[in-house]
């Protein structure tokens, strides 16, 4: 069965839609632009949802599904795991940021119930997507989340079905300008001119997306994959 969407934090319509039009900061515009251009794995599939109207003055939104590898187009295939991915923009920036953007994500995925007792899951799974940043050589900074691990137990009618356990990721980070010194190690303020490469970011975000859905890292094309243990895939669709 497929997590069910979650709901990101404070209010979820409005934001900025398409980050068009001359009133719209460059910056969040180019930003925005190569969030639209990035190009997952073929398992990932990405759409725009109604942004965040309350976190920054210009926020864009991200919906994104994994499915099992050859699916056929347009049929009901099982998602393995779906999340959301947020950029946040304020040109007066934020203290807690300490920056002008701030990446704002949600996984949640199914786990084989004995993955749910490893103590270690939380902290390797915080591991995977700080190892997925830095081998797409996404810099950032103040990064800070939750990883929750929870269980659902069936009674009376429902007593056939096994127990189901879920892993939620929650994290935000601050994206840095590629090659500037941060005061964490992990890049340095964008600054006037600079350029921050969000696309990397989301590609990061769509490599944790695929690791925690139990895919493979992707080989090929020249692209870093990043070497972690993998969870085992999910069982099927269970029947209510």
């Amino acid at each position: 069965m497929a997590a069910a969407r979650p709901q990101m934090t404070e209010g979820s319509g409005g934001g900025t839609e398409g980050a068009g039009g001359d009133d719209v900061p460059l910056p969040f515009r180019q930003a925005v632009a190569a969030l639209n251009s990035a190009r997952p794995r073929p398992e990932v599939q990405l759409s725009q949802l109604p942004a965040p109207k309350r976190l920054a003055p210009y926020a864009y939104a991200l919906e994104a599904a994994v499915t099992a590898a050859g699916a056929e187009a347009g049929a009901d295939a099982e998602e393995l795991a779906d999340g959301r991915f947020v950029l946040l923009h304020d040109p007066a920036g934020q203290d807690p940021w300490q920056g002008t953007f701030r990446v704002v994500t949600l996984i949640r995925a199914e786990l084989e119930p004995e993955m749910a007792t490893d103590p270690l899951l939380p902290e390797v799974t915080w591991s995977w997507l700080t190892g997925a940043l830095e081998a797409r050589e996404a810099p950032y900074t103040e990064p800070s989340g939750t990883v929750t691990r929870s269980g659902s137990y069936f009674f009376g009618g429902l007593s056939s079905r096994e127990p189901q356990s879920e892993l939620e990721i929650r994290a935000s980070w601050t994206p840095r300008a590629t090659g500037q010194a941060g005061p964490t190690g992990h890049g340095g303020p964008t600054g006037q001119g600079a350029v921050t490469d969000v696309a990397a970011h989301l590609s990061a975000w769509c490599e944790l997306l695929c690791q925690v859905a139990g895919l493979p890292p992707e080989n090929g094309d020249g692209d870093s994959a990043v070497q972690v243990v993998q969870l085992p895939q999910r069982r099927g669709p269970q029947s209510l």
